[in-house]
């Protein structure tokens, strides 16, 4: 027996929605879909829902799965599964009025605008390659009902569906009108490029990667973006390659000298792993670069930290910015040439490297640093750290590379964790995108959201492998008066376990 909440509400007759639970029998492969129609056998619920194909083609199924959008007919039905309705005016249990979305479509006024005669004339294979993946949406909705942004900031954001919907028609080469102007006004720099929107749709479009952020390469290059805090990334990274500005001692550069006995032992055999260190651990946060040296010299780990590396260009790639970054490219490709690997321990650095940079010719076998580490670490080696400790996905990392499993493994290797998962916990916390930079206080409310999840797991240290989250959480936890909760990189947690 499996138990399902599904959340109701009857328009008609209900002042507040409420959660109702059932118990089931699993069938082998049960969907949620099918899950609705044996609760409405057995128990004569009469949970209203709408289906069609129940083959994940006409969309009208979505409903939300334990706060996420998804196809009802696709998802698997799982033990204490919470369904709801999307986000949109409840009409009775999971029947939403999906009117409004028609009418913002019927606004846009989202048609081909061309002339007929010249159309077929403008039109080859080549050149709709870019609006050939976004065409297959099936209207499901459920990448509205999942982003964060449009949670929070719905006034300002319409969302991934519309900005998917625009790069339709402005990537059709017979499209003859200014769709990106549609795109600024519709918050083309409000998404945070989290990837949630690709995670839950059914037809894996990633609004971000697919849509959002090609467009604001199209704004680049019509000099109609990005926001000024943005072009600031372009004028830093075009003098220094590097995001931020240099300290006294970069990490890189004050490592090699800590460890030159040991670099220039002529019995030591030239390590085939090194480390991009990115630009926040180099010049920002090289507490984590110093900490993993600790962790390694612990297992006895030999890596090269390359001198002359530089900015992986997420910062110019996110925001459209990107004829800077062949260059940064080729210089990275150049470092670490003569290296079997290459460890990340940056989120963003790390998706960068692994899925924008062979685009520009530069291909490494690059590893996050929980991949790397997770067959290596030895918790009977490890002091016992007495906390309650929970974990943040960063965005770059579970959605942008897949990484999950690892960082857990790794925590609950570590003698006296008390590992408590968060009720979501890959939500964004809002410091991606150029968000951070350009619109610090919706950056702020997003972390701030993340927080309030972080205080109910009861947790003492949140880690995370991504310098940008563990600044923002710090930011969020502070601003709900949290500041007690302590924000480390898991690097950061397991040079404590090796002291």
């Amino acid at each position: 027996m499996i138990t399902i909440h599904v959340k109701r509400f009857d328009s008609e007759k209900d002042n507040e929605s409420h959660i109702e639970t059932y118990e089931i029998e699993k069938s082998s492969g049960m969907k949620v879909l099918d899950a609705l129609e044996e609760i409405n056998n057995k128990y004569d619920a009469d949970i209203s829902f709408r289906s069609s194909c129940k083959a994940g083609q006409c969309g009208s199924c979505s409903v939300k799965v334990n706060g996420n959008g998804a196809l009802a007919c696709r998802a698997e039905i799982e033990d204490e599964m919470l369904i709801e309705p999307l986000d949109f005016p409840v009409i009775k249990d999971l029947i939403v009025d999906r009117s409004e979305a028609d009418e913002k479509v019927r606004n846009l006024q989202l048609h081909l605008q061309t002339d007929p005669v010249t159309a077929r004339e403008n039109l080859n294979p080549a050149d709709i390659k870019d609006t050939k993946k976004v065409r297959s949406c099936i209207e499901c909705y459920s990448c509205l009902s999942s982003c964060p942004v449009v949670k929070n900031f719905k006034e300002d954001f319409l969302g991934p569906y519309y900005m998917r919907y625009i790069s339709k028609f402005d990537f059709d080469p017979r499209e003859e009108s200014e769709r990106i102007i549609e795109a600024l006004d519709s918050g083309l720099y409000e998404c945070t490029s989290c990837g949630k929107c690709g995670e839950v749709c059914p037809k894996n479009i990633n609004s971000f990667g697919d849509a959002i952020e090609k467009l604001r390469a199209v704004a680049y290059q019509k000099d109609l973006g990005p926001l000024d805090a943005h072009k600031k990334f372009k004028d830093i990274i075009t003098e220094t390659k590097r995001s931020v500005s240099k300290p006294e001692k970069p990490f890189i550069e004050n490592a090699n000298k800590e460890r030159a006995d040991k670099i220039n032992d002529p019995d030591r055999q030239k390590p085939k792993v090194a480390l991009f260190t990115g630009c926040m651990v180099d010049y920002r946060v090289q507490k984590v670069g110093y900490d993993l040296l600790k962790v390694l010299d612990a297992l006895d780990i030999d890596i090269d930290i390359p001198e002359g590396q530089v900015c992986c260009g997420s910062p110019l790639l996110r925001t459209g910015q990107r004829d800077v970054v062949q260059e940064l490219a080729d210089i990275n490709k150049e470092v670490f040439k003569d290296y079997d690997t290459v460890l990340t321990i940056c989120a963003g650095c790390g998706a960068t490297l692994k899925n924008d940079h062979p685009n520009f010719g530069n291909k490494l076998n690059v590893q996050d640093i929980s991949e790397f580490l997770i067959d290596k670490l030895d918790g009977e080696k490890m002091k016992e750290i007495n906390a309650k400790v929970t974990w943040h996905d960063p965005c770059h990392l579970c959605r942008g590379q897949g990484i999950v499993e690892e960082p857990r493994k790794i925590l609950n290797m570590i003698p006296g964790v008390d590992f408590e998962e968060m009720e979501e916990p890959a939500v964004c916390c809002g410091a991606g995108g150029g968000i951070k930079s350009a619109k610090p206080e919706k950056a702020l409310k997003l972390a701030s959201e993340r927080a309030k999840l972080i205080e109910k797991t009861g947790a003492e240290i949140v880690t995370t492998i991504c310098p940008f989250c563990q600044t923002n959480i710090t930011d969020g936890l502070k601003e709900e008066g949290l500041d007690d909760i302590e924000v480390i990189n898991l690097i950061e947690l397991l040079a404590r376990a090796y002291e």
